[in-house]
């Protein structure tokens, strides 16, 4: 009798202990849940908030002059081009300007570097990534203005290829880090093949490592352009904010003004409800969704990249 109530003892002691398992385990599953549904509840929150805010200037605002070429407010002129084009302008040379940096120097950290350096040189570029934006904003306005303005000769340094070095430099940790991760996901057998066929170093390098990490550093690419067309304070500091077509050819040379410097400068200043408020707001959708779609190409980018290794 003692032995068969031992037995059972244990079978309940090894069934309690299943079951606090089983509960342990269904509680975290459910808080992973709810935290990956908040996060994108939180997302939909701030689009339905800026749909809400931002949605009427479309039906106070003609379209003809919400997408004009002139944005001064105060006299009802809500022209959105100069600010849609000074943040692409901006976006897009602080990419050309980052993607041969990033791509050279994470090709360096993966494929040429000795380990000791590759040890050195990852977390300092993690680093740079956590600068404030404020600070470099104001290096920006203290040493890169005056050396663009004295250096070619324009009449002001706070111009849209300042803004645009600035950019570039925030966007480099970001390109780094996502391409040297591509190209350490290509085979070793890659690089085997290319040395065994007669290659070089750099010629396995750029014509057989780089070309099979493509998608990844179009992913890095698309990555930095989201970085970059979202900041705001350097962006504000460092441009000029001069709400201005930027189509002549000097463009790039002149003080521009971008989306997000717009809403972070005006914001604190219009009355809430005001035609002026729901255009900022108007100015948020434009962004959020043109954020959205880089991201959205970045992520399809990665899904196709993962695919395609799966099916090999």
């Amino acid at each position: 009798m003692e032995s068969h109530s031992t037995s059972d003892d244990i079978v309940d002691r090894d069934m309690g202990k299943r079951s606090h398992a089983n509960w342990t385990e269904f509680a975290i599953e459910a808080f992973i849940r709810v935290l990956g549904f908040s996060a994108v509840g939180f997302v939909l929150l701030i689009f339905f908030f800026l749909l809400r805010e931002g949605v009427p200037v479309f039906f106070e605002v003609p379209l003809d002059n919400l997408f004009g070429t002139r944005w001064y407010p105060t006299f009802g002129l809500f022209g959105t081009m100069p600010l849609i084009l000074g943040s692409i302008l901006v976006t897009v040379t602080a990419i050309v300007i980052a993607l041969p940096l990033g791509v050279a120097t994470a090709v360096f950290i993966r494929e040429v570097a000795p380990n000791w350096a590759r040890e050195i040189l990852k977390p300092t570029i993690e680093v740079l990534a956590g600068i404030p934006s404020v600070v470099l904003g104001f290096f920006g306005m203290t040493v890169i203005a005056p050396l663009v303005r004295e250096t070619l000769g324009a009449p002001t340094g706070l111009t849209a290829f300042t803004g645009a070095l600035i950019l570039a430099y925030m966007a480099l940790p970001t390109i780094i880090s996502v391409a040297e991760d591509a190209l350490d996901a290509v085979p070793k057998s890659y690089r085997d093949a290319g040395l065994a066929m007669g290659a070089t170093q750099w010629q396995t390098i750029w014509r057989v490592v780089v070309p099979a990490a493509r998608s990844g550093i179009v992913t890095a690419v698309m990555l930095g352009m989201g970085r970059a067309i979202g900041e705001t304070m350097a962006v504000m500091m460092v441009t000029g904010n001069a709400a201005r077509m930027p189509l002549t050819l000097d463009s790039l040379f002149r003080p521009v003004r971008t989306m997000t410097a717009t809403i972070a400068a005006e914001m604190g200043e219009v009355a809430q409800g005001s035609v002026h408020y729901h255009a900022l707001f108007g100015i948020g959708i434009i962004l959020f969704v043109l954020t959205f779609i880089i991201n959205l190409a970045a992520a399809s980018t990665i899904f196709q990249q993962e695919r395609r290794g799966g099916l090999r």
